[in-house]
């Protein structure tokens, strides 16, 4: 096709206006030995060269303009478009060795080709205030179960591209390990610690080789739901690759699979929920439906409880499936089951205390709470979780709960405005590890790049 827009420099104007008949664009390309564009002439130069007297049998050389418009491959479209749009009707697209790759014109500028991307996510862990314990399946499969969260401003991340073989390698900074497989099969069926990961993969049965990363902002067994948010962002970057991509009801349902059926850690379902959908919310648990009620509370009223309560961790290491599990057991005590229906009908009350903007009850609220939650099982509290409230409390603490399934991770404790130095200074003093934080009212975030666009050659 570029043949016909070519002709060597010591042609004929006969040669030319044939090629300029053959190729309908009205101009053609003078060519040096080298098969380097040295100019151009249009079907308007040899007509007025011969009016001059030329004949047809003349050289081309004659009719050439070598200060002609060209342009690179890397040349932005925009400036395609921007010169096409002036008075050039035809522009060459040459290398760098001025040798034509391509034509382009006001009716042939093609749409540029799709290049290899990657996709990105990140999704928040969150902060639960009241009704732990019935979001639970086998609470709520016979009561109501309701939950009062938050997103909050710390996240998981991950980073997938696809490979264009079968293989499968995944990266976890948080274990500083890596795992490598031939396939898919090999990937979920390999013993490794990447137990979660290998769930999330059996869920969804991806059929492309890829390279996955992660990394979180959190320390593992945290009580910020981590194995939720991680799943997450996980499925957040499969979804890009998705034409038919998953709402962000199944995208909590897929994590909670992969983790409750497939990886086998017990556990209630606002986790889940929590991260995808993010924001401030109050949710309702039930066997035909959850329910996902974004609260709307008043600015004022959320900044002065984001800077009302102090998050830190106890650096105590916990195992939030044994916990549940126990749980599980004790929910068959009427005496315990009681306590439970009491925590939430108690997540009501925080719910309207919110609302209504009473910040100082619903710290008491939060007091309330935590005391009904240490009863659901043994393993939720120690004697050193004990010693660690009881001693906020001496310090200005209205309340706070541990958050999770307890047994350690983080605390949250709720301080009025003119102790919440002595609360800090306190907790910082008992080797807790205070970390700054700020409500997210958006949850899963997942988005794609290309990868020659923010990638450097690797």
């Amino acid at each position: 096709m570029l043949d016909f827009f070519l002709i060597q420099e010591n042609s004929t104007l006969r040669e030319a206006l044939q090629k300029i008949n053959d190729n309908h664009h009205g101009i053609i390309f003078a060519v040096n030995d080298a098969g380097s564009v040295i100019g151009l002439a249009t079907d308007g130069d040899i007509r007025r060269k011969l009016l001059e007297g030329l004949s047809l049998d003349d050289s081309i050389a004659v009719c050439i303009n070598t200060k002609f418009v060209w342009a690179t491959p890397d040349t932005p479209r925009e400036i395609l478009l921007k010169k096409l749009d002036h008075r050039t009707r035809v522009i060459p697209i040459l290398d760098i060795n001025l040798k034509l790759k391509n034509i382009v014109s006001r009716d042939n500028l093609p749409i540029q080709e799709e290049e290899p991307v990657y996709a990105r996510a990140r999704s928040p862990v969150r902060i639960s205030f009241g009704g732990g314990g019935s979001d639970l399946t086998h609470f709520f499969q016979n009561e109501n179960g309701a939950v009062i969260n938050s997103a909050v401003s710390i996240y998981s991340h991950a980073t997938l591209r696809l490979l264009e073989d079968e293989k499968i390698i995944i990266h976890s900074r948080d274990m500083s390990e890596t795992l490598k497989a031939a396939n898919l099969k090999n990937a979920i069926e390999q013993k490794s610690r990447f137990g979660l990961i290998q769930a999330i993969l059996k869920a969804i049965q991806p059929e492309f080789g890829f390279e996955l990363y992660l990394h979180s902002d959190f320390p593992m067994n945290s009580g910020l739901g981590g194995s939720a948010v991680v799943s997450a962002a996980v499925l957040g970057c499969f979804n890009q690759f998705r034409r038919d991509q998953w709402n962000l009801h199944e995208l909590a349902e897929i994590a909670y699979q992969a983790e409750r059926h497939y990886f086998g850690v017990a556990g209630g379902w606002q986790d889940q929920y929590a991260t995808v959908f993010g924001g401030f919310n109050f949710m309702e648990f039930r066997m035909d439906q959850n329910i996902v009620h974004p609260l709307r509370i008043h600015n004022n009223t959320l900044m002065e409880l984001e800077e009302s309560l102090i998050l830190c961790d106890t650096c105590i290491i916990h195992n939030s499936g044994d916990i549940h599990e126990d749980q599980r057991q004790q929910m068959q005590d009427e005496h315990v089951l009681q306590k439970v229906k009491d925590n939430v009908d108690l997540t009501y009350q925080m719910r309207n205390q919110l609302l209504r903007g009473k910040l100082l009850e619903f710290g008491k609220s939060l007091n309330e709470a935590w005391q009904l939650k240490r009863k659901f099982s043994g393993k939720i509290s120690t004697k050193k979780i004990d010693a660690i409230y009881d001693n906020a409390l001496k310090c200005g603490a209205l309340g706070g709960k541990l958050l999770g399934a307890g047994g350690g991770g983080f605390f949250i404790f709720y301080v009025p405005p003119f102790r919440k130095h002595e609360l800090m200074t306190n907790l910082e003093g008992a080797g807790l590890k205070i970390r700054p934080f700020r409500f997210e009212p958006e949850g899963l975030k997942a988005w794609t790049a290309r990868e020659q666009k923010n990638c450097e050659d690797i």
